[in-house]
């Protein structure tokens, strides 16, 4: 089994995607907007299905590089506990999701079969 990579601030791009479920919603939803205030974001609708390659529910930060390095401690710390995919905007969805994703908390297995992979 690979190690979770951490997210690297190399790429222009980036998608976050906080993954929550019925008992963390609001936390996640909260968490997003104030990300998105604070740091002058755009925040994707919270999805309260699945959606693209996302096994779980969840709510996207489209940020790139000249926000990551406050973004990325900021969310790190106050995700109390929720899974986020931090993947990079090349292009190229299938390597966006593998060999660009990153993780702040657990890994989640993605549903790669929609990129071909």
């Amino acid at each position: 089994m690979n190690a979770v990579q951490r997210p690297v601030n190399k790429h222009k791009a980036y998608h976050a995607h906080v993954y929550f479920d019925e008992h963390s919603v609001t936390y996640a939803a909260a968490l997003c907007a104030e990300g998105g205030e604070r740091f002058g974001l755009q925040i994707g609708r919270v999805h309260e299905k699945l959606v693209g390659p996302h096994p779980r529910w969840s709510c996207q930060i489209i940020f790139g590089t000249r926000d990551f390095d406050a973004l990325i401690p900021w969310l790190d710390e106050r995700r109390n506990g929720l899974s986020v995919l931090v993947h990079a905007l090349t292009g190229n969805d299938l390597n966006d999701h593998t060999l660009y994703a990153y993780w702040l908390g657990d890994s989640v297995e993605l549903n790669l079969a929609m990129f071909g992979g």
